[in-house]
């Protein structure tokens, strides 16, 4: 998984380090506004997203923060040992999204598989202009590979994610794919707002992610402002005080091939944008923990959220993908690709000049 080692080394501009951290092994790809910290061990996990002008990680770490999946077995290795593994930030979620099921004759735990599983590393470009890193992974319960290149250009707050999926048998894969980005503490406060285009549809999960819902599940849904779980008027663009009740919810009909979501917190004008291909993930999941998740794996300490664009929904949808009409089915050999940006918005830097997709 190590990068080139005889390889001319910069200590200034765009520039890739590999490195351990935790015991995982890591990629540490960084420029003059961004440095990116991608566990290569475990499922190439972004658990670093620091804006330097600010000190800023838009990375959400869990409690637990980062745990080497090597160096103890998991409680339950059959139901849910993401949540024992979970450090928080950003996942590759493939063939499954969601909780425990069984799909291709096989079953899958939650989230599985990709997350768990250590990827490949290759260095694609490193000059004055930027850096790129292929991380290649190939499943162990499905016959399917899965390269992924990170981009950073010089002088970027951003990156970019090109990435295919092939199917390398010669029978059909059923899967649901997704990328699980979360925001928390220290960038998310009361207050963040969240921006997605206008019209799309909002859906709710079947059933209660925890004991409480903030919304009336059985009510006209509607985007941004929708009945809440006492009938009032619930602002769902705006991050609540810990302590709110828990909800999954979905949001779909993205109006162009671009799909997109911007999410900033008032107070300090900081914020980030996401653009992906709408037509390879159709949805963006909107998971939220406030604190109200008071049992196992949160007992009331996570306040996080996660904006997550995804192939399918909802989230408990592949106890039988077959007859998910959101999931989808990879031909014998077939080869689907998918790109994915992520990038800064600082209102003091854009006022003075700085770029920024905002």
């Amino acid at each position: 998984m190590a990068l080139p080692e005889h390889r001319k080394q910069r200590n200034w501009g765009p520039r890739v380090n590999d490195i351990v951290w935790h015991g995982i092994p890591t990629v540490v790809m960084e420029n003059e506004l961004l440095r990116v910290s991608i566990l290569a061990g475990k499922g190439s996990d972004i658990i670093e997203l620091l804006y330097k002008p600010r000190d800023l990680d838009f990375t959400w770490l869990t409690p637990g923060g980062i745990r080497n999946p090597l160096a103890y077995l998991p409680s339950s290795p059959d139901r849910e040992p993401f949540s024992e593994f979970y450090p928080g930030g950003w996942q590759e979620l493939f063939p499954h999204g969601g909780v425990p099921g069984e799909s291709n004759g096989t079953t899958f735990g939650q989230h599985a598989e990709v997350y768990a599983l250590p990827w490949d590393t290759g260095l694609v470009r490193d000059d004055e202009s930027g850096v790129s890193v292929r991380f290649t992974v190939f499943g162990h319960r499905t016959p399917v590979r899965i390269a992924k290149t990170i981009h950073l250009d010089a002088g970027s707050p951003g990156i970019r994610l090109e990435e295919t999926l092939t199917n390398l048998s010669g029978q059909p894969v059923r899967a649901m794919w997704g990328h699980h980005i979360t925001f928390g503490e220290p960038f998310m406060t009361p207050g963040t707002r969240l921006t997605v285009p206008d019209g799309l549809t909002l859906l709710a999960h079947p059933f209660a992610y925890m004991a409480e819902r903030r919304i009336d599940a059985d009510a006209d849904l509607a985007w941004p402002v929708t009945p809440g779980a006492d009938g009032s008027p619930l602002d769902l663009s705006i991050v609540p005080e810990r302590g709110t009740p828990s909800e999954m919810l979905y949001l779909t009909g993205f109006p162009d091939e671009t799909a997109w979501y911007h999410v900033e917190d008032p107070s300090t004008g900081m914020g980030a944008t996401v653009r992906w291909d709408a037509g390879q993930m159709p949805y963006l999941w909107y998971w939220q923990e406030f604190g109200g998740g008071k049992q196992y794996p949160w007992y009331g300490d996570a306040y996080v959220i996660g904006l997550e664009p995804f192939s399918s929904m909802p989230a408990n949808a592949f106890p039988d993908a077959g007859e998910n009409p959101t999931s989808f089915t990879l031909a014998p050999h077939e080869a689907r690709s998918f790109w994915l940006s992520w990038e800064v918005t600082d209102a003091d830097r854009d006022a003075s000049g700085g770029s920024g997709n905002g």
